[in-house]
Parts: structure tokens; sequence; C-alpha cells
């Protein structure tokens, strides 16, 4: 094609075709700066959207993470909450007369306590003295009002404390601490019984009479502080200590007595019962300043001062005891028979040697049995007791006792005794007695109008609870 342009032309059309488009192309790029100026906000703004959702992520996260711990925290208080209510408690209660307290560890304790109200009469000769008829006649008294505790500790130990707080005098009554040395073998140190007859043995809780036979009274059986062993089997009781004296005398130190007690007793099953066979020993050296003993004993009931029997010897330096004792105990009935001589060297004299007894029987009228157990009489339980619509448990007793105070030129008198009683048990832990005695005495050192051979009448009611 022939160029019908010039050079001139050409040139501005060349000119003009690239230059026509300038202005397009700045105002694309203006456009697409406008908009990459908007994607870049809308993506500033997408990345805080992102940021902040993350956060609230994180916040939901950490909110499930707190609740799913609370729920395994309740979960975990749940199963523990379960597993102490099935997991039995370190501590337990039961309830033996009052609120017994034990741990697993060996620790217990026990409130113990007694009330013994009496009533009692005598009636004695009319010869007797204006200041000795003021002794009998009808009286009141609280025979005993303990309060104490008892229990155990870890490692076999165990203690008892108990207080005497009748009639506003306080004196101590238990007061020991036991070891169990094996499993048939306790040691017992502190203030208790020596060991003596059956009767004396027995709890004052669970005798068949008001008191006890009149030899325990005359002879001293008291508590006194020592060191026993016992050793007590299926059929076998054995019993040693040594033992000083009671609390109140041991406050003078002019008082220097001590003695050895032993009791040994068999008891056999026999024709369906037990049969009781015992026999206890026992010397007491006598370092007193003044070396007196006195024998004397109440007549059958505890409410009178009077003694009609006594006797006291002088420049005593020994006693020498030796008692022998036999039961049998079947169901509802019961037989014991006791006996006991005393022996005094003296310095000078001769010796005397006494003697006191007594023979019992007695039986149920309810549907209950007499209750014996390791050597002693122990606590009747009603089978229907007043607390569960019955009448609780009847017992009638009979007995003859004596005491003989004279010997070896000691003239005490002697006292024998025919006595009935009757008690009603309620409940365990309630009793009640009735009991009447003649007394006659012989060679009596309080004489009725120069008369030392008379007779008397005991009448004695008691009502008595213990926990």
């Amino acid at each position: 094609m022939k160029n019908i342009l010039g050079p001139s032309a050409l040139a501005v059309v060349v000119s003009l075709g690239w230059a026509l488009p300038t202005p397009a192309s700045a105002a694309d790029t203006a456009s697409i700066q406008q908009e990459l100026a908007a994607m870049r906000a809308q993506m500033q703004a997408m990345a805080q959207r992102i940021d902040s959702l993350e956060g609230e992520l994180a916040a939901a996260k950490a909110e499930a993470a707190s609740a799913t711990q609370v729920a395994e925290n309740a979960t975990q208080a749940a199963v523990a909450a379960k597993a102490a209510a099935e997991k039995p408690s370190p501590v337990k209660i039961a309830f033996k007369g009052a609120p017994q307290i034990s741990t697993d560890d060996g620790w217990s304790f026990k409130p113990r306590g007694r009330m013994q109200l009496d009533i009692g009469s005598v009636d004695g000769p009319s010869g007797l003295t204006s200041s000795q008829q003021d002794h009998l006649g009808t009286s009141v008294e609280f025979r005993r009002i303990y309060l104490g505790f008892d229990g155990s500790m870890p490692g076999g130990f165990g203690y008892r404390v108990e207080i005497n707080v009748a009639n506003s005098d306080v004196s101590i009554n238990d007061m020991y601490m036991t070891y169990k040395a094996g499993r048939n073998v306790t040691l017992t140190l502190g203030n208790q019984k020596p060991n003596w007859g059956l009767e004396e043995m027995t709890s004052d809780l669970f005798t068949s009479f008001m008191e006890r036979n009149s030899f325990s009274q005359a002879f001293g059986f008291e508590r006194r502080v020592g060191l026993n062993a016992e050793y007590t089997g299926k059929t076998l009781v054995a019993q040693l200590g040594v033992f000083s004296d009671d609390p109140n005398t041991l406050g003078s130190d002019t008082y220097k007595s001590w003695s050895v007690d032993g009791r040994l007793v068999a008891m056999p099953k026999v024709a369906g019962g037990t049969l009781h066979l015992g026999g206890s020993a026992h010397f007491r050296k006598l370092n007193d300043a003044i070396p007196t003993v006195t024998y004397q004993a109440r007549p059958f009931v505890h409410t009178t001062d009077l003694r009609f029997v006594k006797a006291g010897i002088t420049d005593a330096t020994e006693e020498r005891g030796l008692g022998l004792e036999a039961a049998y105990i079947h169901g509802r009935f019961h037989a014991t028979a006791e006996s006991f001589w005393q022996t005094v060297r003296r310095t000078g004299f001769k010796d005397p040697t006494f003697n006191g007894g007594y023979a019992e029987v007695g039986y149920m009228l309810t549907d209950d049995t007499t209750t014996y157990k390791n050597g002693t009489y122990d606590r009747i339980k009603p089978k229907h007791g007043l607390d569960t619509g019955g009448i609780g448990a009847i017992q009638v007793n009979a007995r003859y006792d004596w005491l003989d105070l004279n010997g070896g030129g000691i003239i005490g008198g002697r006292q024998q005794t025919a006595g009935i009683s009757a008690l009603w048990i309620p409940t365990d832990y309630v009793r009640f007695i009735l009991n009447y005695g003649h007394v006659w005495v012989k060679d009596a050192p309080v004489t009725a109008d120069g008369d030392a051979s008379y007779g008397a009448d005991a009448l004695g009611m008691r009502a008595q609870f213990d926990f």
C-alpha cells in the first residue's frame, strides 16, 4: 500500500495512538488502589474478627475446661463422700448402762456410778443403856454413792477411777491401772480388793442381801493399795497380790503394814450347772506404831453404828487367815457356803483364832437365772424386764450366818443370824431389796441389864441403780 501519510502525520498518528490511553490508565490505577485499600481494610477487619473469634474460642475452651474440672472435682468429692460414708467411723459409741466411747486403736472411756439408798430398823433388848438405844430404831442413809469412770488404752492397759461421796464423806474406792500381760493374765496396780472370798469379791451391786456376811465386816476386808496378778481360765481362777494399806491410812508414815493375799478357785461344770470350790490365804505383817486390831460387826444392817460383838487385840504383830468357799449354781437355783479363820499373833500373849461363816440358798421365782462369772456372782438380767412389758426378775434367799470372836483369852462375843431376803430386779440396772434377820448374841461385851446373851431383830430395805 502506498503510504499516503507523510512522516509528520505518521508521527502524529503514532503519538496519538500511544497517548490516548493514558488518561484511562490513571483512572484505573486509582480505582485499583481504592479497591486494594478497601481490600486491605476488609482483610484487617477480617483479621480482627478472626482474632476476636480466636479469643472467644479460647475463652469457650477455658470455660469448658473449667466446667470439666468442676465436674471432675464434684465427681471425686461425691466418690470420696460415698467412701467416707461407707467406711466405719474410727469412734464407736455403745450403751452399757452408760455411753461407752471406743476407738479401733485401743482407747475407750465409760462413766460409771451407783446409788444405794437404805432404810434400816433394829429392835434390840430393852435393857440397853439410853445411849446404846439411841443407835437403834429406824434410820435412813445413802449406803453408797459412787462416781467414776473406766476404760482402756493402747498397748493392753486399762484404768478405773471411782470415789464414794455418800453422806458428804469423800473417799477413794477403786483407783487402779491394769495391764493385760497375756491372754489369761491381768496385772492390777493401785487401790483394789485383795483376794478375799466369794462374797467379798462379788460386787455389792449383785449380793443377795443388803450387807455381806459378818466375818467380811469383822476381819477388815477392805480395799488396799497393792499389786495383784490374776489368771482367769475356763475352769480356774488364780490370784496373788502384795498389798500395803488403804489410802487414808497411808497418809501417815507411822502405818507400814503389808500383806500377801492369794485365792484359788476351780469352777467345773457338774450336772448341768457350775460347781465352785475355792480357798484363800491371808498373811499380814502389822508394822503400825500402835499394834492393835479390832474385830467387830453390825447386827445385819448398816444403818446402826452399835455393834453387839467386838474384840480388841493389843500387842498384835501378825494376822494369818484361811478361807474356804463352795457354791453350786444351776439355772434359777444357787447355794453358797463360806467360812474364814483369822489368827492373830501377839507378843507375850496367847494367839486367838476367830471364825465366821455363812450358808445360803436362793431361787429365782421368775424365768431367770442366777449369773456367775469368773469366780464371783454377776449381774442378773431379767428376760422380761419392766422396760419390755414384763415384771422383771424376782429372787428369794435364806441364810444362816455366824461370827465367833471368842478365843485365846479374848471374849468378843458370838453372833448368829437367820435371815431371809426378796429381790426385785425390774431392769438390768435397777434393784430393790427387802431383808429381815433375827440376831442372837452370846457373851456380848454390850450387855442388856447385865445379860450378855439376848436377841435382836433387824429389817432393811434398799433401792439402787447403777450405770
